[in-house]
């Protein structure tokens, strides 16, 4: 018996609670904080987009660069490779 009372006790205590809580997160209050977290939330994904987009530019330049730099070796090593071809073709006449 005594073990009935205890359960409706903690039953009834969790309802108060829970109605408590719930009038607690749906005030004006609340919501205020709530509202302002939200803000400084999307201000922070601003932020972030912004250095993203500026990392994004910035690999792109360096892809470029890399790219011209190999296409210059590129040339040079067939440059040198015809030099050597011209010579070897001279040394054998």
């Amino acid at each position: 018996m005594m073990n009935i009372y205890k359960n409706l006790a903690v039953f009834a205590g969790g309802v108060l609670f829970g109605s408590a809580g719930i009038k607690l997160l749906s005030s004006k209050d609340a919501k205020k904080v709530y509202t302002h977290a939200t803000a400084a939330a999307l201000r922070m994904k601003d932020t972030v987009m912004s250095t993203v987009n500026c990392v994004q530019e910035n690999a792109a330049d360096i892809l470029a660069s890399a790219q011209d730099i190999n296409e210059a070796r590129a040339a040079q090593e067939e440059a040198a490779a015809v030099a050597d071809t011209a010579e070897e073709e001279a040394a054998a006449e």
